[in-house]
């Protein structure tokens, strides 16, 4: 069996991101940059004053003086004539500077005296003026590629005058569920059926992790069905299925896809939930086989899925990030699998993170994963534990799932 961090590995190795597209500016939140942004103007594009106040020469402005009142200068009207000696214009907020003007007088520090202004406090050079390219400039690069954009992010690309931006297009991930005994929510069940959760999950995650899901009909344990998929493999950046990944008599995905031209990667991971994943290659799209379990079909979803998912959006695919928290209760000592416990979060009277594991762990309680906030992480072979001890857990919150 597989280490998780090796499987980890070997799946993002194994994929390229998606190809650019272009989109508008108010498309981009969220998106990964797949060129650089690069500013098309200088900002600000002139000095301009960061008060309203006086653009004033600060050799005029000392505590006292009085300036003749020339003009104003307005963010958007800017004053058309030259400061000189003993003169002074009303300025305003994102107005450009005068020439001549090096400083500027605030207002809480003037007496309007008419068509003159008196200095109560005296003035320095370059005081409260913004330089000309305080910002950024006409041609550097204000977003490199491979950033994911946030809000702040499209903020700069529309200040520095870009329109449209170049983006990885959201991949496209291929949601398939096996097994005679499920059935879509709604329809009728089976005798002895259960009703299909994973794909709806799945696709869930994939929206949150930013791709673009689309759930496939549920293929009986039919050989014939689940390898008519192969068909359609081509559309997909990658095609995840879930259920048949196991070796009973039933679990058909590697024999059905075999015929097809499936090639292998590798089977079986040390973790629970979550140890008969497959990976592989189906022509030229890759095939991430998970189990049928609910549960483990969505811890492997956070674990492999959504970091493939990124690195086919052109991150990097770090791993699930990670925050140290304090267990509320003793944890034993762990086997050669990496556990992931599902836990609820509580803050003690110190402002600390808790976690509760829940106390029973079967991968097919999809109302214990529900309620959790938390995988708590064990390593492979993770020495018992008392309560109040540091562990490490995915916060599921702030992966937005």
């Amino acid at each position: 069996m597989l280490p998780v961090e090796e499987a980890r590995a070997r799946i993002l190795a194994a994929l390229s991101p998606t190809a650019a597209e272009t989109v508008a500016l108010p498309d981009g939140a969220g998106r990964v940059l797949a060129r650089p942004v690069v500013a098309r103007l200088t900002q600000p594009p002139a000095d301009v004053s960061a008060m309203d106040g006086y653009a004033v020469r600060a050799a005029d402005a000392a505590e006292g003086a009085v300036l003749a009142v020339i003009g104003s200068a307005p963010a958007g009207r800017p004053f058309a004539g030259r400061v000189g000696q003993g003169e002074a214009v009303r300025i305003f907020t994102g107005g450009f500077v005068p020439d001549g003007a090096d400083a500027i007088l605030l207002q809480e520090d003037a007496v309007a005296e008419g068509d003159a202004v008196r200095v109560r406090e005296a003035v320095t050079p370059g005081r409260w003026i913004r330089r000309r390219g305080l910002d950024f400039a006409e041609g550097s690069e204000v977003l490199p590629a491979g950033r994911k954009l946030t809000a702040r992010d499209i903020g700069l690309a529309a200040a520095s005058n870009n329109p449209w931006l170049a983006v990885h297009r959201r991949p496209r991930i291929g949601i398939l569920a096996t097994g005679d005994e499920i059935a879509l929510p709604g329809d009728p069940i089976p005798p002895g059926g259960i009703v299909s959760s994973n794909a709806h999950a799945l696709a869930a995650l994939v929206k949150a992790a930013g791709g673009d899901a689309v759930v496939l009909p549920i293929a009986p344990d039919d050989t014939a069905a689940i390898a008519g998929v192969a068909a359609t493999a081509h559309a997909f950046d990658l095609l995840v299925t879930t259920g048949g990944a196991s070796v009973g008599e039933h679990d058909l995905i590697q024999s059905a896809l075999g015929g097809e031209g499936f090639e292998l990667g590798f089977w079986k991971i040390a973790m629970r939930p979550g140890k008969p994943l497959i990976w592989g290659r189906l022509g030229r799209t890759p095939v991430l086989g998970l189990p049928g379990n609910p549960v483990s079909a969505m811890v492997c979803g956070v674990v492999f899925l959504m970091p493939a998912i990124a690195r086919l959006s052109g991150l990097p695919g770090d791993p699930p990030p990670t925050r140290r928290v304090l267990t509320a209760v003793p944890l034993p000592e762990n086997d050669r699998r990496a556990d992931h416990l599902r836990s609820v979060l509580s803050v003690d009277e110190a402002g600390r993170l808790v976690v509760t594991p829940a106390r029973v762990q079967d991968s097919s309680m999809l109302a214990t994963l529900a309620r959790a906030d938390a995988l708590v992480l064990r390593a492979p072979f993770a020495p018992a534990l008392p309560a109040g001890a540091e562990v490490e857990a995915i916060l599921l919150a702030e992966l937005g799932i």
